[in-house]
């Protein structure tokens, strides 16, 4: 389906599913929205407009990266959003033009029809570089609820509050790493595109509103420094828990160790009286059996305390 809107200070805003009721540059803005198009209305991309092919090609392909292409005359951006649940991409295609805003996107967009119900609000507040600020603002906020969630699954995993064990936490761990690896890549990617349009892209319309895009930008390292802190917490807490899986193996080592140490020269002792030779002197002994058990009783006691002494049984 094809949305269009146009305005002027005399006729007011004008809202049509034809382009060509739009097309007239009397209008003080005009904005053209591609939703979820059909094939017919997908060829009018290519054949109304005199934009760049490589920029019409990039409407079709799927998932550029987030990116802004300067064609002189218009200016082309790739936006992402990104699905609450599942971390999915979604492409929102914009074309910039003096007076004319174009989106393009395959799939139903809410940020757009949210965006649209606002501009019939207050049409005459509105152009093309506002309603490309209130696109990418909705984009960006939506970022947050995400790393919010994220976050807080986070600080449940440091919790154990569902007394996972350390198999489990170790992989939800992981599960919540490539979840942020997945928004850092298209968080980075949008906000290097933000930079451009702020510092290093000559548009009048954007630097009419530049103040309004610097605070999308600050909203994005926002969201880019909570990924990298929330990617040193998992690991962390991913450190920790190896560290104390560690630590306990090495206790349960050394226990071990401590039970073999007492119990070596014991079994010694008794291998060698458990020989069978005839001519022992101990074996005709009459109190050998208890000598010998006296001595076994006194090596275990004094290895107990000296081992108690280091400290092995802390």
């Amino acid at each position: 389906m094809i949305h269009c809107m146009a305005y002027d200070s005399v006729n007011g805003l004008k809202e049509t599913e034809y382009i060509q009721d739009v097309l007239n540059p009397a209008h003080e803005w005009r904005w053209i929205d591609f939703d979820d198009p059909s094939s017919e209305e997908k060829k009018m991309l290519e054949h109304e407009f005199s934009f760049h092919p490589l920029a019409v090609e990039d409407c079709f392909h799927k998932l550029q990266r987030p990116k802004l292409d300067d064609y002189g005359d218009h200016t082309f951006f790739v936006l992402h959003t990104l699905d609450r649940q599942t971390l999915e991409k979604e492409e929102v295609n914009v074309f910039l033009q003096e007076g004319l805003l174009v989106t393009f996107h395959k799939h139903s967009s809410a940020f757009v029809k949210r965006v649209r119900e606002q501009v019939k609000r207050e049409p005459e507040k509105n152009g093309e570089a506002v309603i490309l600020h209130s696109i990418l603002d909705q984009v960006v906020d939506a970022y947050f609820p995400i790393i919010y969630s994220l976050e807080d699954q986070i600080n449940d995993l440091e919790d154990n509050t569902n007394d996972l064990s350390i198999e489990d936490m170790l992989e939800e761990l992981f599960d919540r790493r490539r979840e942020l690896l997945k928004m850092r890549q298209t968080i980075y990617s949008m906000r290097d595109m933000v930079y451009r349009m702020l510092y290093t892209h000559d548009f009048e319309k954007v630097y009419e509103h530049k103040e309004y895009f610097r605070d999308i930008y600050d909203h994005l390292l926002k969201v880019s420094d909570m990924i990298d802190s929330n990617r040193e917490m998992t690991q962390d807490i991913r450190d920790i828990h190896l560290s104390v899986t560690s630590h306990k193996q090495n206790k349960t080592m050394q226990f071990l160790t401590v039970v073999s140490m007492i119990f070596l020269p014991l079994t010694f002792i008794a291998g060698v009286y458990g020989m069978n030779f005839s001519y022992m002197p101990e074996l005709e002994y009459r109190y050998s059996y208890f000598i010998i058990w006296s001595i076994m009783i006194i090596m275990t006691l004094a290895m107990v305390a000296f081992f108690k002494k280091k400290g092995w049984f802390d």
